[in-house]
């Protein structure tokens, strides 16, 4: 059986972030699932791209092997004010399964009290947090990886299949896309 990954969509989204996770996820073969914090309507991104969530965040139960949270400020101001996602985080952190956050996101892990100590972030956000983020692409750390931005997302999303499928899954992955 694939791992299930819930992705969060937020109106607001950074479109590289999410359309990267996304697409190297399931290129690695994850059964993937879109979630719209606000239902089911087309979330727009910072660029105005619009993407249709597979699915109401509200509406879903089960377990994720991993939930991922892309930045963007204004999705992740969302995601800041959403307490349904900060209980669901805190359930994912306690089970002991996999939660990542790229960019301004790693805030959303902070507000639910799941970031870890060693963390990275974009540089814009840092000073909205009370500890010092690290300045490394990607930090995994205690079951939670955490990206600095748009420009990091390719290396967090390989990372994540690291931690999903394995070295060799993530090498196939690079190799395919002649990286």
């Amino acid at each position: 059986m694939m791992p299930k990954v819930l992705v969060i969509l937020a109106n607001g989204f950074e479109e590289i972030e999410t359309a990267c996770i996304v697409d190297i996820l399931r290129r690695a073969g994850a059964e993937l699932c879109l979630a719209g914090l606000d239902g089911t309507e087309p979330c727009v991104g910072s660029r105005q791209m619009r993407v249709l969530p597979d699915a109401a965040l509200d509406q879903l139960e089960g377990e994720w092997a991993l939930i991922v949270l892309p930045g963007g400020l204004g999705g992740t101001e969302r995601m800041l004010q959403h307490e349904k996602l900060h209980r669901l985080l805190q359930t994912q952190a306690a089970s002991k399964r996999l939660l990542a956050a790229v960019c301004a996101a790693p805030l959303v892990l902070d507000k639910a009290g799941v970031l870890p100590a060693r963390f990275t972030c974009h540089p814009s956000v840092r000073t909205r947090l009370e500890r010092d983020a690290l300045e490394a692409t990607v930090v995994d750390e205690g079951g939670v990886v955490t990206s600095r931005s748009a420009g990091t997302a390719m290396d967090f999303a390989l990372h994540l299949v690291e931690r999903l499928f394995g070295e060799q899954k993530r090498r196939a992955i690079e190799a395919a896309l002649a990286r």
